[in-house]
């Protein structure tokens, strides 16, 4: 009897601690569009905007992601320590172009996908089919 209590004591206690190990991981909130920041250039027939994002402790050393779904282009930059982001180097965009912008963080990612205009993004202008 005292074999078998210890057998179970040891088999609760290894189930216990490697329980521990699979912690499922919190969801990274998608980046709020009120929170988006695009400053758009316009030289000539073409323009250019570039994304900044305050500190957000959730997107701490992220790869960022700003594509343009209209025209195909896009960059990649890493959001600072605190989350922040930018201003980013220009990408191609027109005011009222779709712009996807992304968040991720080892296997997790976050998008939201916005209809361009210059300054802080309208947080009920979402991309269209």
């Amino acid at each position: 009897m005292r074999r078998i209590l210890i057998i179970f004591s040891l088999g609760l206690g290894l189930g216990l601690a490697l329980a521990g190990c699979v912690t499922p991981s919190i969801p990274i909130p998608p980046p709020d569009p009120a929170l988006m920041n695009f400053m758009i250039t316009v030289e000539g027939p073409d323009s250019t905007a570039t994304f900044s994002y305050p500190p957000h402790a959730d997107y701490s050393d992220a790869i960022v992601y700003v594509f343009n779904r209209d025209q195909g282009v896009g960059i990649i930059e890493q959001a600072r320590p605190d989350g922040s982001v930018g201003p980013t180097r220009a990408v191609s965009a027109q005011v009222n172009d779709q712009i996807v912008v992304s968040f991720q963080l080892e296997d997790q990612t976050a998008s939201r996908c916005i209809r361009l205009r210059d300054g802080a993004q309208d947080p009920t202008n979402y991309c269209g089919p």
